[in-house]
């Protein structure tokens, strides 16, 4: 009441304090993102945006690993040559090559929700599709397409949910995500043991469909629920406020506040966002009233929309300006390291992971055929067995001889070798972790790879299933740690401007080793009994070797 009464008599600016006085709190109540997803608190929104990210999970999984499960009972169906496996387990990879710098530019521009629906959306016509795939070409084809739509979701469902959660929180979602891959991993022998010795034989019109590929078709489920699921998400409030369209990432905040608070959407204690979106400086220089930038992205859509084909340009120019660093002399050297020491690592670990249900098939189908007999269940035997073995089934298969016929022998017990597998990988992520903390990146790197590469050339010594079970599962365990640590090395080596594009860069030549793992290992397999298994070998002691000289500190631990 005084301060009016002063302002009716007093000097004519002093009606003007009142407003002065009312800017400031405006200024203080602008909220970055890290304020308002804090107050938007962790609660039922976030559990059930994790329960849709399970089938997320298994999606992705499933899209990488079916082929190496359906190899053995497929092969006279679509006449299969070692070479064809090899291509078939290797062709999603190219697929996610190809399609990486894409969905990076899409997920920048078009936004994660929008890209996860997609994504899975069209993973789920490309895995029906081969469902339905009555040869080989079409079957490849359907999987490169597979991998070409999978690439983007795999990597933007770790941002989407990063950018869902607070400070305090994220830690442990990225650890639930590790989890929840690993369960996907666990479940696809499972899944193969219940269906894949099934003898069925439907016709729909004119396509004829095995059991191989009634489990092809239930592996599209998780893809098609995520696609349902993300409809019912919002946006992420964090790419939302990059873009400057404030309105919709305080829409998309209530929404996240009104289900773990059970309060209604207005009771929302943020009230204005900050400007997050990168402007030019010049910009800033001729805008000289702060708070109306802060209001800018909420207000006025016409300056923003004008503004956009700047920002575009600028994020574009911003792209060139970060990958510069990566081709100047601090940083070349280093970042071509860590490039082909993923290589080497993935090239390693997923031959071995991918062709390990063709193995244990021809293991268990090679020691029912000597039942009773004293020879040896060397895998130089079952190799050569598996070798003869699926020439003789593609000459029976295209000679169309009624007197010669291909015939596969998949029981239930094929895959529990499968299960006991994914198990110790489980078991390996659950410690990755931890033992990466305790022991140090660079040491449990170099360890994990040289039992790897020793493990790999040790199967040459296996003269029993369960020997070649336990190595293969030691293999499988020390190769997750180690593929883990050397992620975790390239986050500590480069500086916050340079990791994301690091990490991409590295995954992508992680996924050309895969790529040239699986058709070089079929290849050596008709050499002989030791070279698929000594390249495995060398490639994982030659990252052995780069993993030691790392310019790292044992020290240095994940945070």
């Amino acid at each position: 009441m005084s301060e009016s009464r002063e302002s009716e008599s007093g000097d004519s600016k002093l009606p003007k304090i009142p407003e002065q006085q009312e800017e400031p709190p405006q200024n203080d109540a602008a909220a970055d993102f890290e304020t308002a997803i804090d107050s938007a608190g962790f609660g039922m929104f976030n559990i059930l945006l994790l329960v849709a990210a399970i089938p997320a999970a298994m999606g992705t999984v499933y899209e990488t690993s079916t082929m190496s499960y359906i190899l053995p009972s497929a092969e006279c169906d679509l006449q299969l040559s070692l070479l064809d496996k090899g291509i078939l387990n290797a062709i999603t990879y190219a697929g996610m090559i190809s399609s990486a710098v894409m969905w990076g530019y899409l997920a920048d521009t078009k936004g994660r929700r929008n890209l996860l629906i997609v994504g899975y959306a069209a993973d789920t016509v490309c895995v029906l599709g081969g469902a339905f795939s009555q040869n080989r070409i079409q079957l490849m084809v359907f999987k490169y397409l597979g991998g070409f739509c999978m690439s983007g979701p795999f990597a933007v469902l770790m941002t989407y949910l990063t950018e869902m959660h607070g400070r305090k929180h994220r830690q442990r979602i990225m650890m639930m995500v590790g989890i929840m891959f690993s369960i996907a991993t666990l479940t696809l022998p499972g899944l193969a043991m219940l269906i894949l010795p099934q003898t069925w034989d439907f016709h729909v019109w004119t396509l004829k469909l095995a059991s191989w590929q009634v489990f092809v078709a239930i592996t599209a489920l998780p893809s098609l629920l995520s696609f349902v699921l993300f409809f019912f998400f919002p946006e992420s409030p964090k790419f939302l406020m990059s873009k400057g369209r404030n309105q919709e990432a305080m829409t998309a905040f209530k929404i996240i506040y009104h289900l773990n608070s059970r309060k209604p959407k207005d009771s929302f204690p943020i009230k204005l966002l900050a400007n997050e979106v990168i402007v030019p400086v010049k910009k800033h220089k001729e805008g000289k009233d702060v708070p109306i930038e802060i209001k800018l992205p909420m207000e006025s859509a016409e300056v923003q929309d004008a503004e956009s084909q700047d920002a575009k340009k600028s994020s574009l120019r911003s792209g060139f300006t970060q990958l510069r660093p990566l081709f100047t002399k601090p940083y070349l050297g280093l970042s071509l390291w860590v490039y082909l020491l993923n290589f080497c690592v993935l090239l390693g670990q997923n031959t071995m992971r991918l062709w390990l249900p063709q193995l244990f098939a021809s293991i268990n189908e090679y020691e029912q055929l000597i039942d009773g007999q004293s020879e040896s269940t060397s895998i130089c035997n079952i190799l050569e067995y598996s070798v003869n073995r699926t020439q003789n089934q593609l000459e029976a298969a295209t000679r169309n001889d009624p007197n010669v016929e291909c015939h596969v022998n998949i029981t239930a017990s094929t895959y529990t070798n499968n299960l006991i597998v994914a198990g110790a990988g489980f078991v390996a992520y659950m410690l990755a972790g931890f033992l990466v903390n305790l022991v140090g990146v660079k040491r449990i790197m170099t360890m994990g790879l040289f039992v790897a590469g020793c493990c790999s050339i040790g199967m040459y010594w296996s003269n029993s299933a369960i020997s070649t079970v336990a190595i293969a599962s030691l293999f499988v365990t020390m190769g997750s740690i180690s593929a883990t640590s050397v992620i975790s090395a390239s986050v500590n080596l480069f500086p916050t401007s340079l990791r994301t594009m690091i990490v991409s860069l590295e995954m992508m030549f992680g996924r050309l080793g895969s790529l040239l793992g699986n058709i070089f290992f079929p290849a050596l397999m008709g050499l002989g009994c030791v070279p698929p298994f000594l390249m495995i070998s060398s490639f994982m002691l030659a990252g052995c070797l780069m993993a030691a000289f790392l310019p790292l500190k044992n020290k240095a631990a994940l945070k």
